[in-house]
């Protein structure tokens, strides 16, 4: 397994995981160009004839710059539906985190304990809606 940053050509990719979840990236390209993109994924061997091997993308995470804060919030992040509970979601969590140092995020209720199991300190907005932070190693 990988997690890296996307390239713009993966951008059709990036797009396809989030629109399978339902989720609204805004301007993927513009948001790959700036390096707040990560995928995971493995990697395809090269064919006997010398053919090179290919990175399937199979997860995805969009980060987004906090203006008056350090780190970043998770704006996105969606696995393809045969790839999940493989470890790939909180790997590019882990990745985020170690590149930002801080994130946050906004989820329903249906994921919580995703980011319950990665660390994140969780508050309630509402009855079905959460936010939470997660913080790496006291740099303070």
């Amino acid at each position: 397994m990988f997690v890296r940053p996307a390239t713009p050509e993966e951008s059709l990719d990036v797009r396809r995981i989030l629109d399978a979840a339902m989720l609204e990236p805004g301007d993927v390209e513009a948001r790959i160009e700036n390096g707040d993109v990560l995928v995971a994924g493995d990697r395809r061997e090269g064919s006997a004839d010398g053919t090179a091997g290919t990175d399937r993308i199979l997860g995805t995470v969009v980060l987004e710059p906090l203006p008056d804060e350090r780190g970043a919030h998770v704006a996105s992040i969606g696995v393809r539906r045969r790839h999940r509970d493989r470890g790939l979601g909180s790997a590019l969590i882990d990745r985020a985190l170690e590149r930002e140092r801080r994130l946050t995020a906004r989820f329903d209720d249906s994921v919580r304990l995703f980011y319950e199991r990665l660390g994140f300190t969780i508050e309630a907005i509402d009855d079905r809606r959460h936010r939470g932070v997660a913080v790496q190693g006291d740099d303070d």
